[in-house]
């Protein structure tokens, strides 16, 4: 091997003993015109037979004709040549030389080499000399290189003549042989260190092989400096070493990394199987695509096992080193057609990977099967693909296609195993989004069925409601809503919200407003009504806290579940008045006739759940057309704006004037939801109406029994203006009883009342709180079928406590539908 000018080492003291050394004369051309017999006694030649022969047969590696003609090219611009050979001995040995070449012209101006040569381990001066160390460096397993001052190269080992040949080596800059890039910063660094002396370690690139310009390695180079005894300056050397298995295993690692970050960051299917096409681009391939089941995206549980034969399939995720993806001929959402023998249908049936190194475009499947695939292949260069199916908990949900371009390498066991973590990774995030897909869709679909479908408020109230469930990770929320009609042509609005999300806050959701139709039926109070559900809410909360079961199949329930708010309110038409309590929630706008919004002062009270202070309710009088609004903290809070925020907005919102509740409560979600909200939000508008004297007559009655023909008199009279007669018989004998009943077993004041809206109601109040009951008489008693008569002659019937006694009441169809009924029976 080649090494830097440099003569025998010695000096004084280490002088070589040139008679012990072996010398020989070569010609121009390289061939032997002078042999010593020291030159015979070193390699056994006598001068007959090496005389006019090349010197090139004397070596003893195979190829080293082709350094021997670099150092001659390196001679003839220099001053000779000093380093190592191995030669052959004429018994066929290896003798490892040291030589020393220096250029002799004769008379003529002929060109000649005086060689001078002994082995290696007769140089004097004892121990390892440099001479001793080429040949080791030289076949060394990191390349190594040595220059001069002008950057030139003057010796490099055979790593680095495996990347680039001697002969274009030796003599040139260091601009002249490398990449430009490369090269740059390869002089940068080597005029660094020949400016302070100083090293410059561990400098990493990546460069193309010279013998696979489209295959890329891995490099780390360290540059030193060269200096004589005098210290001075004469050039540097660098070491590079193959770090391409260290590079790609950070690569690998950083690559996961990456994806343990950007893959699954939601729990959506799509946005998942993108995060994953994004992170493998172009890190891993230069188009990777992302197809799923259909059954997938709508949250079906898919089959266990491999996919045996050809599913519908959607694509959810492709990137491309090409802006566009021009090359994936589909769009996010769309159908992907694959044939069962095609390769994606292979992958599923199989349940592993497939890899094609290298394409072939005359017999592989993805160019056969597909003429627009097999186009778009040739098109984009694409050179090597594999396919690996999207696999978790046992189930296949999919598959990804993974391609490259002429510009990478092809995939090699290591991109194989590195896609299959990548595809896991996102596997499992994917079926994470699919099974919350599932119970997202399953507790929408709960809490749809639980909120009411259509509310009326009679002639009492005009309502409208708006709902949006959450669009959020955590799922939908347990804000519910309700009109509930009361006796006596009265009106409850209800609204509330469950704390939590999920499937157990819509299932409470339902439980609490299916307790507070049932506690409304019973004409509760609004204070006492949310008194009673405050005891059934601390029940529930003990029953979630205590069962194991349930923290088993929910961990989250137990610290989710914490209560609920809730406004109650009972507006009463005849009246005017409004009775109004809440649990903790926010209170409800009232818009006035002429636009002015108010937000009465109400008791907060605890919320429901905590048992801990009592309930008080608040008589409100709204005048008739008031807009009554009830709404959850959905609506007016957010991330970034507080409630008072929210109310003000929702107050200005409110204060536009609209010709109906739909136009005032669609400018409202307008003007607050600028987005999908981050929890329930609901609103309920209701505009109030009063009854007036021609649909209420109410006559105050004495203790005496003849008040009950009396009543009856009032009665009739007053069906018969109302043109109502065809109630008469079955009112008379209600208004006959009721009054009966109250004269004989309660005490005065009674008052009959009568009120005419989409029913006929009668009602019959006295100052007793005893409430009657319906008895089955014996067909021996006297007595005891009045309310019997009663329940039969009416649609429904009850009683309603008042602080001042109790009210018995009575609803009757209309003549127009109980006429409807009876064609229906």
């Amino acid at each position: 091997m080649m090494s830097a000018e440099n003569a025998l080492p010695g000096g004084s003291d280490r002088a070589c003993d040139i008679a012990k050394a072996a010398t020989a004369e070569l010609d121009g051309e390289g061939r032997v015109i002078a042999w010593t017999r020291a030159a015979e006694r070193l390699l056994g030649y006598p001068a007959g037979e090496i005389l006019h022969h090349p010197a090139a047969e004397l070596l003893a590696i195979p190829g080293d004709e082709v350094r021997v003609a670099s150092v001659a090219r390196w001679c003839r611009a220099g001053s000779g040549w000093g380093g190592s050979v191995a030669a052959r001995h004429r018994d066929g040995r290896e003798v490892q030389l040291a030589l020393q070449v220096t250029p002799v012209l004769d008379g003529a101006g002929q060109e000649r080499w005086s060689v001078l040569a002994m082995e290696e381990w007769r140089v004097p001066g004892g121990g390892v000399n440099q001479l001793m160390l080429e040949p080791f460096l030289a076949h060394a397993p990191v390349g190594m290189a040595v220059l001069d001052t002008d950057l030139r190269y003057v010796w490099v080992n055979d790593v680095l003549e495996r990347l680039i040949p001697l002969e274009q080596r030796l003599g040139k800059q260091v601009n002249e042989i490398l990449p430009k890039l490369e090269a740059e910063a390869f002089e940068e660094r080597m005029l660094r260190v020949l400016r302070t002396g100083s090293p410059v370690m561990d400098y990493e690139f990546r460069s193309p092989t010279y013998a696979d310009p489209h295959q890329e390695r891995a490099y780390s180079a360290s540059f030193f400096g060269l200096s004589d005894p005098q210290g001075r300056r004469i050039g540097l050397w660098y070491m590079v070493i193959d770090v391409t298995e260290r590079w790609r295993a950070q690569e690998r690692l950083a690559l996961l990394n990456d994806a343990s970050v950007r893959i699954g960051s939601t729990l959506d299917v799509t946005r998942t199987a993108q995060e994953l096409a994004d992170v493998a681009v172009p890190a891993l391939a230069d188009f990777v695509a992302v197809d799923l089941l259909d059954s997938v995206l709508r949250g079906a549980e898919p089959v266990p096992g491999p996919v045996d034969s050809t599913p519908t399939m959607r694509r959810c995720g492709q990137q491309s080193v090409h802006e566009g993806c021009p090359e994936a001929g589909l769009a996010v959402g769309e159908a992907v057609q694959r044939s069962p023998s095609s390769p994606i249908a292979r992958c599923l049936l199989k349940g592993e990977s497939l890899v094609e190194p290298v394409l072939d475009f005359a017999t592989s499947a993805w160019v056969t099967e597909d003429p627009v695939r097999a186009a778009v292949i040739r098109e984009f260069g694409f050179r090597s693909v594999m396919v690996a199916p999207v696999q978790a908990r046992g189930i296949t949900l999919g598959a990804a296609t993974f391609f490259r371009s002429r510009r990478l390498g092809p995939f090699v066991a290591d991109d194989v195993r590195l896609a299959e973590e990548l595809v896991a990774r996102a596997a499992v995030c994917v079926d994470n989004a699919r099974r919350f897909t599932r119970e997202r869709t399953a507790a929408r679909v709960m809490q749809q069925n639980l909120l009411p479908h259509e509310l009326t408020g009679g002639s009492a109230l005009e309502v409208a409601s708006w709902y949006f469930p959450a669009d959020a990770p955590s799922g939908v929320g347990g804000d519910w809503f309700d009109v509930i009609p009361l006796s006596g042509a009265r009106v409850a609005l209800v609204v509330g919200d469950v704390v939590g999300h999920g499937i157990n806050a819509a299932a409470t959701m339902g439980r609490l407003r299916t307790a507070v139709r049932t506690l409304a039926n019973l004409d509760l109070p609004p204070d006492e009504l949310l008194a009673r559900l405050d005891d059934l809410v601390i029940g529930l909360v003990k029953t979630h806290r205590t069962d194991p079961a349930a923290d088993a199949a929910d961990p989250s329930v137990a610290s989710t579940f914490m209560g609920a708010t809730c406004l109650y309110a009972v507006y009463d038409p005849v009246s005017r008045r409004c009775s109004v309590a809440r649990a903790g929630h926010l209170p409800p706008l009232i818009v006035g006739p002429d636009g002015s919004v108010d937000c009465p002062e109400l008791p907060a009270g605890p919320p429901l759940g905590l048992g801990a202070l009592p309930f008080e309710a608040v008589e409100l009088e709204p005048a008739e057309g008031s807009l009554i609004a009830l709404y959850t903290n959905g609506l007016i809070e957010t991330r970034d704006r507080d409630i008072e925020v929210g109310l003000s907005r929702l107050s200005e919102a409110l204060a536009v004037p609209g010709e109906t509740l739909k136009d005032i409560g669609a400018h409202v979600v307008k003007a607050l939801l600028t987005g999908p909200p981050s929890d329930d939000a609901a609103l309920l508008l209701a505009r109030t109406h009063a009854l007036d004297d021609r649909q209420v007559a109410s006559w105050e009655l004495t203790c005496d029994p003849a008040e009950v023909a009396t009543a009856r008199g009032l009665a009739g009279r007053q069906l018969a203006e109302w043109g109502m007669d065809d109630l008469l018989f079955t009112t008379e004998l209600i208004v006959s009883e009721l009054v009966t009943n109250a004269i004989r077993h309660a005490s005065a004041p009674i008052t009959l009342r009568l009120i005419r809206q989409d029913a006929l109601i009668c009602e019959v109040s006295d100052a007793s709180s005893t409430s009657p009951r319906l008895r089955h008489a014996r067909t021996t008693d006297e007595g005891g079928r009045g309310l019997f008569i009663v329940a039969q002659l009416t649609r429904r019937w009850g009683t309603r406590y008042t602080p001042t006694g109790k009210i018995i009441w009575t609803e009757q169809s209309m003549p127009s539908e109980a006429g409807a009924d009876d064609e229906a029976d």
